[in-house]
């Protein structure tokens, strides 16, 4: 199982860090990373393995939702399977 992280905002130092750290403590392993800065604004993917998490989907959502808070950023959390149906014609 994975899930999709989208974070959008105002560049800063750390934002890669930050956000991978609560995946990591949630034993969310990142799977893979794109990401762009244009001209001070911030926008990341990410593909992230939630097979062994060791806290509810939700929780780590909530997690990840309240450092986008706490940072002033956009952050969403979709599992693949929702991702998937939304995006299928």
């Amino acid at each position: 199982m994975r899930a999709v992280v989208t974070v959008i905002g105002k560049d800063m130092v750390g934002i890669l860090a930050k956000v991978s750290t609560v995946c990591a403590d949630a034993n969310a392993n990142v799977i893979e990373v794109t990401q762009s800065v244009l001209q001070d604004m911030f926008a990341m993917i990410m593909m992230v393995d939630v097979s062994s998490l060791n806290c509810s989907f939700n929780q780590l959502s909530d997690n990840l939702t309240a450092l986008g808070n706490d940072m002033g950023l956009s952050v969403h959390t979709m599992h693949e399977d929702i991702f998937n149906s939304m995006h299928r014609i």
